[in-house]
C-alpha cells in the first residue's frame, strides 16, 4: 500500500537514494532540503534534478531548524500554507536524514552542527508530536563509538566519550529521539552508518576525493598513515536498510555497515588498480578527531530487519570509478 513520506536533506547523499527507492515503490515523497554551501551545491542540484519531475515527489526549500518555518509547514489546512493536500501532514513517517555531517570541519564551526543535528532534531520530533506522526527515522554515525570501544562496535556500546563535535551532536539527537519516544510513544529507528560511499557521494569523504584525484592524476593527501581502518558501506546497502527501518519497533539503535574493516592504504591501492594509475600520496599529521578504525557488528540488523550488505567494496569501487567517469565533464571540477 502505498504510503506517504517527509525526507529531509533529500538532496544530500543518502536522502537522495533513500527518496529514489521509496517513489521506485510507488510511495509519495515530500523533500525538506536548506542547499547550504557545507559542500560544492553543484551535487545537491544534480541529485535533486534526478528527483525533482518524478511522480510522486514534491520539493520544499526549509531548514529543519528553523521552527518557525516547520511549524507552519505543520500546521495542516492552514490557509496560509501554500502546498497542495498530498504535500501536507499528517505523513505515514518522518525520515530525517537532514545534517551537518563531517568529523574534521565540526571542529572549527560545533555551532553549526548544533544548530542542525540537535535543534533540527528537536523541530522535527516535536512537530512529529503535536501533528500525530508516529514512526521517526533518524540518521546517526558510528563516530559515536570513539577510540575506546573494542572492534567490531555493537549498539549498546559505551558512547559517552564523543571526539568530535559531530559525534556529540548526534549523541545528543539520539537522546532526544528516545525522550520523545518515552513520553510520547513516538516509533523511533536510530541508525548509525559506517562510511558511505557511492556515485554521487559526498565530495570531502575519501573515495570520491581519491577517484577523483587519482584519474586526474593529481595528489591525494591522507591524514595519518594510511594504517586507519574504516568500514566502507555501499549507498545503496544504506538506502534498503534506512527502509527497512520503516516497520514499528518501539525505539531501537542499530548499525549499518559493510561488516568488513579495510585499511585506508588498501582502499587507496584498489582505487589505483581500477583506475589504472598510481597514487601520488602527500601524508599529513593524524586529525585528534579521528578514529583509528570503525568496524559494525551488524548482527542486530540481520536479525531485527533481515539486512545485511550486498555490495563488496571492490565492486561499490567499480560503480564510482564508471560513474565519475561517465559525469567527469562536471565532476572534475567540484570542490572537494
Amino acid at each position: 500500500m502505498p504510503n506517504r513520506y517527509l525526507v529531509t536533506g533529500c538532496a544530500g547523499f543518502i536522502a537522495a537514494r533513500v527518496c529514489e527507492l521509496l517513489l521506485d515503490a510507488g510511495h509519495t515523497v515530500v523533500g525538506w532540503d536548506e542547499l547550504n554551501d557545507a559542500y560544492d551545491p553543484r551535487l545537491k542540484d544534480w541529485r535533486l534534478a534526478r528527483l525533482q519531475g518524478r511522480s510522486g515527489f514534491s520539493f520544499r526549500r526549509i531548514d529543519v531548524s528553523d521552527a518557525d518555518a516547520v511549524r507552519e509547514w505543520f500546521a495542516r489546512g492552514a490557509p496560509h500554507v501554500s502546498a497542495p493536500p498530498s504535500d501536507r501532514p499528517p505523513y505515514d513517517a518522518v525520515i530525517d536524514l537532514a545534517a551537518r555531517a563531517g568529523v574534521r570541519a565540526s571542529v572549527l564551526r560545533p555551532d553549526l552542527y548544533y544548530q542542525a543535528n540537535c535543534i533540527g532534531t528537536l523541530v522535527l520530533l516535536e512537530q512529529c508530536r503535536t501533528a500525530g506522526v508516529k514512526k521517526f527515522v533518524l540518521a546517526s554515525t558510528s563516530s559515536l563509538y570513539g577510540a575506546h570501544n573494542p572492534v567490531p562496535y555493537r549498539e549498546d556500546a559505551d558512547t559517552n566519550r564523543p571526539l568530535s563535535p559531530y559525534a556529540a551532536s548526534k549523541k545528543a539527537a539520539e537522546t532526544l529521539a528516545y525522550t520523545y519516544h518515552y513520553l510520547h510513544g513516538l516509533d523511533v529507528t536510530v541508525f548509525r552508518y559506517f562510511t558511505v560511499y557511492g556515485p554521487a557521494g559526498r565530495p570531502d569523504m575519501s573515495i570520491f576525493r581519491f577517484v577523483r584525484q587519482i584519474s586526474e592524476g593529481e595528489p591525494i593527501t591522507v591524514f595519518g598513515d594510511g594504517s586507519q581502518r574504516r568500514d566502507f558501506t555501499y549507498v545503496d546497502d544504506i538506502a534498503r536498510g534506512t527502509l527497512a527501518g520503516l516497520k514499528e519497533l518501539g525505539y531501537e539503535i542499530v548499525n549499518l555497515g559493510g561488516d568488513r574493516s579495510l585499511p585506508l592504504a588498501w582502499v587507496i591501492e584498489e582505487i589505483s588498480r581500477q583506475c589504472g594509475r598510481s597514487a601520488t600520496i602527500e601524508y599529513r599529521p593524524a586529525h585528534p578527531a579521528d578514529v583509528p578504525a570503525t568496524w559494525a557488528d551488524v548482527t542486530k540488523a540481520r536479525s531485527l530487519l533481515g539486512w545485511m550488505p550486498e555490495v563488496p567494496i571492490e565492486e561499490g569501487i567499480r560503480r564510482c570509478i564508471a560513474w565519475y567517469r561517465e559525469h567527469r565533464d562536471t565532476m572534475r571540477h567540484i570542490r572537494l
